[in-house]
């Protein structure tokens, strides 16, 4: 079919909600923008990773809250209605329909062209349509990557073969297996495991290091998710690797898994949940000298540092500087508004905090695990600030011991540790592990991002009896150790 083509002010590839927010974000600034995409819109987030994700989890996590309050303990002790909640999945997932999202664009004056994108030199872009066509493209300001990642899979011997399942099968899974081994130990793992265990799987996790929930947390919030795993039934096997795997009956048969202390163990299913790698490998990057496959490094405006002349930005996972839905549309928001600067001509305003600034990335990024219980975190942890040379006193608190938390759930287990810059007397971290801790998390994030120091968050008093009052309780006992009047 005969190809086209189109000119344009941006060019975005990938219309998850990084792609969506940045092609938004300039059209909003007054600038022609088209997004390009082959799958749904709305991408891994919406239709195979949060939205999925957490549908199968909020039962889970409301049946446990239910266990723990007197007088619901009967009523929740039953098994979950499984087909409820898959049906709740596939609303929650739009049935993967994309319409919406579609009618959404429209709505903010955005364009879209379905196909597979490819950068095809400076400042263009070709897309193959499934009708067999092509559109060239054309930027007159910039081009934004937002491609997001892929799985990233072990070099395994039989691992193709035995057709793994990936986060996209255990979010959009028809049946339960009877057996499930999870691989890996990081925030996809914790969650599906907690998941399935509680959607009536015999669940199996293999990690291969100490401990899970290593990355950007602190050591405690992996054990205490561990221990709840554990208690609802779920085997866990830390410093265990996979080293062969195979169907030893083809499809459908059985997964025989081989580890490394030489035993072995038999699923139904397998999920590796191993890392992300960055979903670059086919979009064209050699046309611009870069190397296909790889992260994109990106400076403080989002632009990606090894083009000449600035036009190639990237947001989302695939800059690979914070791998979560809400940074990447916190970034898409500041380079939408950087590139609509730059076309205009207008000087950005870049210093810290600033509206050009990327300064989260580095100070503030939230993160929730939505576990049993749930972990959240905000800002550094102690191993990062003992990594960078940060100075900070590291308070402590049993969440448990605030009246809040005892009206919440019986016999409520939950840990607070706030991190105060030793200098300046700021919060600069926060880790909260416990039930209904998510929403304890926004008011981490404002503390540090306004920089408020201890005197004056002293007087945001929190409402009794919640479980927000664990801020008081921690500003006490920095108080009392450190001696102070306040």
């Amino acid at each position: 079919m005969k190809g086209t083509s189109r000119v344009c002010d941006v060019v975005v590839l990938g219309a998850g909600p990084a792609g969506e927010n940045l092609a938004d974000r300039t059209s909003a600034a007054g600038l022609t923008s088209v997004i390009v995409e082959n799958e749904l819109l709305g991408g891994e987030c919406s239709f195979w990773a949060c939205e999925p994700s957490k549908a199968l989890l909020r039962p889970v996590v409301a049946r446990a809250d239910a266990r723990r309050v007197p007088g619901l303990r009967r009523a929740a002790e039953g098994p979950l209605d499984v087909p409820a909640v898959l049906a709740h999945r596939d609303e929650m997932a739009a049935h993967w329909q994309d319409d919406d999202q579609v009618d959404w664009l429209r709505s903010v004056s955005v364009d879209l062209v379905r196909g597979h994108g490819r950068l095809d030199g400076p400042r263009q872009v070709v897309v193959d349509t499934a009708d067999g066509g092509t559109v060239r493209l054309t930027a007159r300001h910039a081009v934004g990557v937002a491609t997001g990642t892929i799985t990233a899979f072990p070099d395994l011997p039989g691992l193709e073969q035995v057709h793994p399942w990936t986060n996209r099968d255990a979010t959009a899974a028809r049946h339960v297996p009877e057996r499930l081994a999870v691989v890996g130990g990081g925030v996809v793992a914790v969650e599906m495991a907690t998941a399935w265990q509680a959607l009536g799987s015999r669940v199996t996790v293999l990690v291969r290091g100490h401990r899970g929930l290593r990355s950007r947390m602190e050591p405690f919030a992996g054990e205490m998710v561990a221990d709840a795993l554990r208690a609802a039934g779920a085997d866990l096997r830390f410093d265990t690797s996979v080293t062969e795997v195979v169907r030893e009956g083809g499809a459908g048969s059985p997964v025989r898994i081989t580890l490394s202390d030489g035993g072995s163990l038999v699923a139904d299913e397998i999920l590796f949940a191993t890392g992300r790698a960055p979903h670059t490998a086919d979009i064209g990057l050699e046309t611009v000298g870069l190397t296909p496959g790889d992260w994109l490094a990106v400076d403080d405006s989002y632009r990606v540092t090894d083009v000449p002349d600035g036009w190639l930005y990237a947001v989302g996972d695939v800059n690979h500087r914070a791998l979560m839905t809400h940074q990447g549309k916190y970034q898409a928001r500041i380079a939408g508004a950087v590139i609509g600067a730059r076309a205009k001509g207008e000087p950005l305003d870049d210093g810290r905090w600033g509206a050009h600034a990327s300064t989260a990335d580095s100070a503030a990024t939230p993160q929730v695990v939505f576990s049993e219980p749930e972990v959240t975190s905000v800002g550094l942890t102690t191993r990062e600030a003992e990594r960078t040379g940060h100075r900070v006193d590291v308070v402590d608190y049993d969440i448990g011991r605030v009246a809040g938390a005892a009206q919440y759930a019986d016999g409520y287990r939950g840990k607070a540790r706030v991190l105060i810059d030793a200098g300046r007397g700021t919060v600069v971290g926060v880790t909260f592990v416990g039930p209904g801790t998510q929403e304890l998390l926004y008011s981490a994030t404002v503390a540090i991002t306004s920089e408020m120091h201890v005197d004056r968050l002293w007087h945001a008093v929190p409402a009794f009896p919640t479980i927000s009052e664990v801020w008081l309780r921690v500003l006490e006992t920095y108080r009392d150790r450190a001696g102070r009047t306040t």
